[in-house]
């Protein structure tokens, strides 16, 4: 009972910061607008830019469900379908509960798909984590010379260093001795007894596994390629919609707005990052010079285009995959 307890409570504090950073996000971007001007703005822009703004986004989507395949090893790999559809769900899930509770949904419908197990899929999870965090910072520094001045850049750097730091030491442990190092991590927690020893040797084993990708250098370049080319798509879908606008930004612009809004969203906050995700914009055409009426106005548009899809897309797939359930056969 004080387990369960304990549990709600940790749930209901991050549920309420979340609310309360996106509150404190959300008055940061408001603050001060005029919003008859945001209107005027709104009214003038050429939504056609939407068209390869969303397919730029799509195709960004896919090679992010590509990467989650090759992250698992061939003998355990899912099919292409399993995972697009794992993720579409995913992003659903994301879109309208806090706490990116997301990320579970997807590993459970993996795992209801094709009966992946869910330690190895929250191990490829974690992995694409830390490999988004580095290629967007690195994405980051490469841009940095064409970036207008930018206050946080060192510190985005220090950070990508100590991650890339990490990411090699956790390579070099797996090479060296493989699970035997998990195994050791869950010894304290079977010796406590709160983890059978059978399961915890099947927990290290499984967690290894989704962490091929970080010995397996085939793998590890694979997920770094398609991380970075899943960046530079999404950000080339941030900057059609600049175009709508009518800014005059180069693609450079529409990549740093996708990371500025990446790197916010690391934050808890509310379903869909509501606020975060407008005050990230803002700061990051604030450097540009964009007005605030203005960059709320794209800010605004660019949510939506980021959101819609996924609801109706993810709410088709996971209609789908409960008929599928119902009928006692995998969803394709």
């Amino acid at each position: 009972m004080h387990q369960v307890t304990g549990r709600w409570s940790a749930h209901s504090l991050l549920l309420w910061a979340g609310l309360l950073i996106s509150a404190g996000f959300t008055y940061f971007a408001i603050r001060g607008v005029d919003f008859s001007l945001v209107g005027d703005v709104l009214a003038r822009s050429n939504y056609w830019w939407l068209m390869p703004a969303f397919g730029a986004l799509a195709l960004g989507i896919a090679l992010r469900a590509l990467r989650w395949q090759l992250l698992f090893r061939r003998e355990t790999r899912p099919p292409f379908h399993a995972v697009a559809n794992a993720l579409l769900v995913g992003l659903f899930f994301n879109s309208i509960l806090p706490a990116r509770v997301g990320e579970a949904a997807r590993i459970v419908m993996l795992n209801q798909q094709q009966g992946t197990s869910r330690v190895e899929a929250v191990a490829t999870v974690v992995l694409e984590r830390a490999l988004d965090i580095m290629c967007l910072l690195l994405l980051l520094l490469a841009i940095a010379p064409v970036l207008p001045s930018v206050s946080w850049l060192q510190s985005a750097v220090s950070v990508a260093v100590g991650l890339a730091a990490c990411l090699g030491l956790a390579a070099w442990v797996l090479a060296r001795w493989g699970d035997r190092s998990l195994r050791a991590a869950l010894r304290p927690l079977v010796r406590l007894r709160l983890v059978g020893a059978r399961r915890a040797e099947a927990a290290a084993a499984n967690f290894a596994e989704g962490l091929a990708g970080l010995r397996e250098w085939r793998l590890l370049a694979a997920g770094l390629v398609l991380t970075t080319l899943s960046w530079i798509v999404l950000g080339l879908s941030m900057w059609f919609v600049l175009i709508a606008f009518d800014f005059g930004l180069s693609p450079v612009a529409g990549l740093f707005v996708a990371i500025a809004v990446s790197i916010g969203m690391i934050l808890p906050s509310s379903p869909a990052a509501v606020g975060v995700f407008e005050a990230s914009v803002l700061v990051a055409l604030s450097a540009y010079g964009v007005s605030k009426e203005q960059a709320l106005s794209y800010a605004l548009v660019v949510h939506v285009l980021n959101f819609v899809p996924f609801i109706v897309v993810g709410a088709l797939v996971l209609q789908a995959h409960a008929v599928s359930l119902r009928r006692g056969q995998p969803s394709t």
